[in-house]
């Protein structure tokens, strides 16, 4: 039976959105697989995505960027973190080369961690990295000065490049520094319009526009207790945030896959990240999104949705007043442009196949 260790960054819930449909497709293929994975994700989180059974170790092996919330980069911290990380990283790297090596996994695939990418090729175990980006290009956006004076840039380009094969799923960044990336297409899970379950399981009204805020796998909550009410609207907003209003809806409450919600929806509300995006481009969901202009991921993103879906960007300070009525009216009427086709997890798991056969 054969074995594949997949290691997953922490850091927002796109990396186990990508991972577990590229996952889910190498089982249809492989049926005898054995998983491991290992992330701090939530089990809960994990068992939405991943359509097979898997063990769980909940540890992590990056943290790619420290965040005050979903939005907001934390970069001294970040740029002190990555000190810390990197201060004993050979005594790192053979410490989780042993460890790996006890697991006995045939094959890894890491979505980004770069750590664990190292520890297979110290272990003599192949791997593959998997991402639209990588925390190297992410690093030295964000801290230039260590970049160019410290190794750290130069062992986390290394860890990358002594995987097979890195996959880039569309969209993504450049990566110039790295010498093993394949192409391929985007990633997303297309989702059922379950429009009459919603109504018959929530206050919808007739001709209510439905309208999910999701903003990703990190805390920001959004003011919506103090939004004016927009006649026709009704929100789908996740049950934390606690917003006591008639034209709410809590999305647990469905108790829908959130694709199934996505695609059910008239627009969604989010921030620049691949999961969200790809995933309302290929259900054909217009979107609105809070710009995150310090990110050097967002202008590859925003590009790619401009040409796939309906969208427009919304200032941070108009999401915070929740004066987003004509916003949102204009965006429904934008023509959508053909859904992109989301072949990447397919052709992702038939490059682990081959490896793993």
């Amino acid at each position: 039976m054969p074995h594949l260790l997949v290691d997953i960054s922490p850091h927002g819930y796109g990396h186990v959105s990508q991972t577990s449909a590229v996952v889910n497709e190498l089982v249809q293929l492989m049926p005898e697989l054995r998983i491991t994975v290992r992330t701090t994700a939530p089990r809960e989180f994990l068992q939405t995505r991943f359509q097979c059974e898997f063990a769980h170790l909940p540890v992590a092996f990056d943290f790619g960027m420290k965040m005050a919330n979903a939005v907001d980069v934390e970069v001294e911290e970040s740029a002190a973190a990555y000190r810390e990380f990197h201060a004993d990283w050979q005594q790192k790297v053979e410490r989780e080369a042993q460890v790996m090596h006890a697991l006995k996994p045939d094959l890894l695939l890491a979505n980004i961690p770069y750590l664990s990418l190292a520890a297979a090729h110290r272990a003599g175990i192949r791997s593959v990295g998997l991402c639209c980006l990588n925390w190297a290009d992410i690093y030295r956006h964000y801290c230039p000065g260590d970049a160019d004076k410290l190794p750290i840039h130069r062992q986390m380009i290394e860890a990358y490049n002594s995987a097979e094969y890195f996959l880039k799923v569309q969209p993504a960044m450049e990566m110039s520094d790295l010498n093993n990336t394949r192409e391929i297409a985007p990633i997303a899970r297309i989702g059922r319009a379950l429009r009459c379950h919603i109504a018959a399981n929530s206050s919808q009204t007739e001709g209510e526009k439905l309208v999910l805020v999701a903003m990703g796998g990190m805390a920001f909550q959004l003011p919506m207790q103090h939004w004016p009410y927009l006649p026709g609207i009704r929100w789908l907003v996740p049950e934390a945030w606690n917003i006591q209003r008639t034209d709410v809806t809590t999305i647990e409450s469905l108790k829908l896959p959130f694709t199934d919600v996505l695609a059910s929806c008239d627009a969604v509300i989010t921030k620049p990240g691949y999961g969200t995006f790809a995933e309302a481009a290929c259900n054909e969901v217009p979107v609105l999104y809070l710009s995150r202009h310090d990110w050097p991921e967002e202008p590859y993103l925003v590009n790619w949705l401009k040409q796939n879906t309906a969208c427009l960007e919304v200032e941070r300070s108009v999401l915070q007043s929740g004066e987003i009525g004509e916003l949102l009216a204009t965006l429904m009427q934008i023509p959508k442009p053909a859904r992109p086709v989301a072949s990447g997890a397919l052709e992702a798991a038939r490059y682990l196949q081959t490896l793993l056969a």
